[in-house]
């Protein structure tokens, strides 16, 4: 319905640098229904009184920013002016997309799109309009989680940093896609959307110092269908960031120092194991099964008997289908793919090789640089771009496929 109105949370730390970019996209939609922008700019309470003063500086600065852009509906949540910043442990983007949210979910109708956004994110101007169009287009998805991609800057260790760091999301999602789990999406708080109504049936955001992002897509997919394409993507800044524990930037910063180990590149082996687990799962119904994913289960739940609860309480197939993947959740999924790689003995570069040549084996030497003698710290940025689009490529055709 092209009355919807489109809600944007954006949360602001130290971005007075980014967020204008950000509000001038807002500025050029398309979209001809209101859009209304929240944003909360905030950081401790405590950076007044310590070296962190010049985040404090930033910010007042941004509100002073924000007030450019009256030819826009903006909200402003100051959690940052002096005796405003957050108290103690609640504090980081987490709170804040809460307290965004929460805000919005006050006021909006249920039929109203939220967008949650970051202060440093860039996008066309058709971005709403095809959101509002997916939604449309969907009538029963709760969700959205938007493509992204992220632009090189022609520095050498940035673009190398954001290329590896794509290549370990990508090479995740396009695993996931393929066994067709339903926590077959990247969870970037940048790239998410969703309808008032489901976001109220979920409980909104919660309180985490930082991977709210992932644990809101999750109380989503199992709540409802979320979508996996969108016509038009959204560019996240590529940048370090130390601001919250991980993430995008985060990892930039860890993997450009050598520690790449929080982002592996996972072998396709672990997603196989999955894969051959839903493929049980009609046999499940009716007795026990075993394999790899299923004992880690059962060692993560401190339990034996995993199913006959679920039995007694789902008494048909679809329904036990899908209980069992509110337990097998994309946090379940990720942790045994973590414990997998424990195991497995293989470089990241062998993980990758590897599978180029099990699912595309006709394309693997295509690659300026040859698969079998790859190498992260080796190859250029334009091998590693390359790598990474073919990725994207592989990607959009799931993705699309997913929202059909």
């Amino acid at each position: 319905m092209s009355n919807r109105t489109i809600y944007l949370a954006i949360p602001a730390m130290d971005e007075k640098k980014f967020l204008p970019f950000t509000l001038d996209c807002i500025g050029k939609q398309e979209y001809k229904a209101n859009i209304k922008v929240y944003v909360c700019v905030n950081q401790p309470e405590k950076c007044w009184e310590n070296e962190q003063i010049e985040i404090c500086k930033n910010n007042q600065q941004t509100i002073e920013l924000l007030k450019n852009y009256s030819h826009l509906d903006i909200t402003l949540i100051d959690k940052s002016s002096r005796g405003n910043g957050w108290e103690d442990k609640k504090q980081g983007v987490g709170h804040a997309r809460k307290l965004l949210i929460d805000s919005i979910l006050q006021v909006a109708s249920d039929n109203d799109i939220l967008i949650s956004m970051d202060a440093d994110t860039v996008f066309e101007a058709d971005y709403c309009q095809t959101v509002a169009d997916n939604f449309q287009a969907h009538k029963g998805a709760v969700g959205l989680a938007v493509p992204y991609y992220h632009r090189l800057i022609n520095s050498e260790p940035e673009d190398r940093a954001i290329l590896r760091y794509e290549l370990y999301t990508r090479n995740y999602n396009l695993n996931l896609l393929r066994i067709g789990s339903p926590y077959a999406y990247t969870a970037l708080g940048s790239a998410i959307a969703c309808t008032i109504k489901a976001c109220k049936a979920v409980g909104g955001f919660d309180a985490y110092t930082s991977g709210e992002d992932f644990y809101f897509l999750q109380k989503l997919c199992k709540h409802g269908n979320i979508l996996r394409y969108n016509k038009s993507k959204v560019y996240p800044a590529t940048r370090y960031s130390s601001r919250v524990p991980f993430g995008t930037g985060p990892a930039m910063q860890k993997g450009s120092l050598g520690n790449w180990k929080p982002y592996p590149i996972f072998d396709y082996s672990g997603f196989d194991v999955i894969e051959q687990t839903y493929k049980m799962i009609g046999h499940l119904f009716y007795e026990d099964v075993d394999n790899e994913f299923i004992r880690f289960l059962k060692t993560i739940f401190s339990t034996d008997d995993l199913w006959s609860a679920l039995r007694k309480n789902y008494k048909t197939i679809s329904s036990f289908t899908r209980a069992f993947h509110n337990k097998a959740d994309g946090l379940k999924i990720f942790q045994f793919l973590r414990y997998h790689q424990s195991n497995c003995q293989k470089s990241d570069e062998k993980c990758l090789s590897d599978f180029f040549k099990q699912y595309y084996p006709h394309i693997s030497n295509s690659f300026s640089c040859r698969m079998e003698s790859f190498s992260f710290s080796s190859a250029s940025i334009r091998e590693l771009d390359e790598i990474r689009n073919f990725l994207m490529e592989q990607e959009t055709g799931y993705q699309i496929i997913y929202n059909q």
